[in-house]
């Protein structure tokens, strides 16, 4: 049996007629950036969300960028983050001027520790960037109090986590600024790259709307320096089609990982991933820590399943942050599950019999 690690064939052929309807809706109209689509996903996204706002952006990325430029950050300002994410994260903070200041995660959610927060905070943070991995919200209570009770700004990356929720509100708009990516493997992904920003106050929202267009609100005149990054209408036309559709693929997700939590639960319970109370986990990554990873991730590969790392450097130990100044050994949680960490599939249209191959295979690895 093969089992890929990803495919969206299915999931896009069921959707094929309705986008190229939509589609045909845009060439009608002529305009391919902005216009009536791109308003019409901010609208569906912002109301998705529980949010008065959002900012249709060209990437999660650019997202991340943009909401950090909103907040007029200065040379030497701090923004704490976690050193477990993709790249992008901390990427943003550096690209937009500050300094990045990594806090050590939760070794359970893999998330963020708001009490490693606490320790990284001077008087020179601006800002916390908590990281909702996976799919799975960081303690939002926890750390928006410890924010509020000092005037740090929020920022939610929750590329990997639309339709998460905490306590009942939706992850990305619980917090100042919510950053959301529709890369195609999201569980809301595009035909492309793009990208949305949230919020709930006003000026935020008009200064991050001239930000994605050079600054500007009236044409050639420049309040800000910004860039490029508007959303396609035909990006924002596909994902009109698919959002009516993200709940039933989050069910879906969910049923598949209770699936492999019904298969493996009594033989590596450790190995699973938890899910927190009052935490919904929509599963963009259903990620296992398990001894001898790279050696399993090889004897799967070799049994026709695909898996993959998501991530096998944490971001202190990447070169390009060696200006930074951290050093293996400066985040022992991290570095611990970036060395064990394997994703599975786990994408909607995954069947009974192929999360049985895996799990079977997983058991004969670990001769369990």
């Amino acid at each position: 049996m093969q089992v890929k690690f990803f495919d969206l064939k299915e999931q896009n052929d069921m959707v094929r007629d309705e986008i190229l309807s939509e589609y045909a809706k845009v060439l009608d109209t002529n305009q391919f950036v902005g216009g009536p689509m791109v308003g019409r996903i901010e609208a569906e996204i912002a109301s998705y969300c529980d949010t008065k706002y959002a900012v249709a952006l060209s990437s999660g990325t650019d997202a991340l960028l943009v909401a950090l430029m909103a907040l007029d950050l200065k040379p030497g300002d701090e923004v704490i983050t976690t050193p477990f994410t993709f790249f992008a994260t901390v990427g943003s903070i550096a690209r937009a001027g500050a300094v990045p200041v990594f806090a050590d995660i939760d070794p359970v959610t893999f998330n963020i520790d708001s009490d490693e927060i606490i320790k990284k905070i001077t008087d020179r943070t601006k800002c916390i960037l908590p990281v909702h991995l996976y799919g799975q919200a960081a303690d939002m209570d926890a750390i928006n109090k410890i924010a509020k009770e000092r005037g740090i700004i929020v920022i939610e990356d929750a590329a990997q986590a639309i339709g998460a929720a905490v306590n009942g509100d939706k992850a990305g708009g619980v917090s100042d600024i919510g950053c959301f990516s529709f890369f195609p493997t999201k569980n809301l992904g595009g035909f492309g790259e793009g990208g949305m920003a949230v919020c709930g106050d006003e000026s935020l929202y008009n200064k991050m709307m001239m930000l994605r267009n050079h600054g500007s609100s009236k044409r050639y005149y420049h309040e800000y320096i910004g860039g490029n990054f508007r959303m396609d209408a035909l990006q924002a036309a596909a994902l009109g089609v698919k959002l009516k559709r993200l709940d039933s693929y989050i069910r879906m997700r969910r049923d598949n990982a209770h699936q492999y939590f019904e298969q493996l639960q009594g033989v590596m319970p450790e190995s699973l991933p938890k899910e927190i109370n009052g935490r919904l986990h929509t599963y963009n990554q259903f990620v296992i820590k398990v001894d001898k990873r790279d050696e399993l991730k090889e004897f799967l590969a070799q049994s026709g399943i695909g898996t993959q790392i998501y991530y096998p450097l944490c971001l202190h130990e990447q070169s390009c942050f060696k200006y930074l100044g951290c050093a293996r050994g400066d985040f022992p949680k991290a570095e611990e599950v970036s060395g064990r960490c394997l994703a599975l599939p786990i994408y909607p249209e995954l069947t009974e019999d192929e999360i049985t191959y895996v799990s079977d295979k997983i058991k004969e690895f670990y001769r369990l």
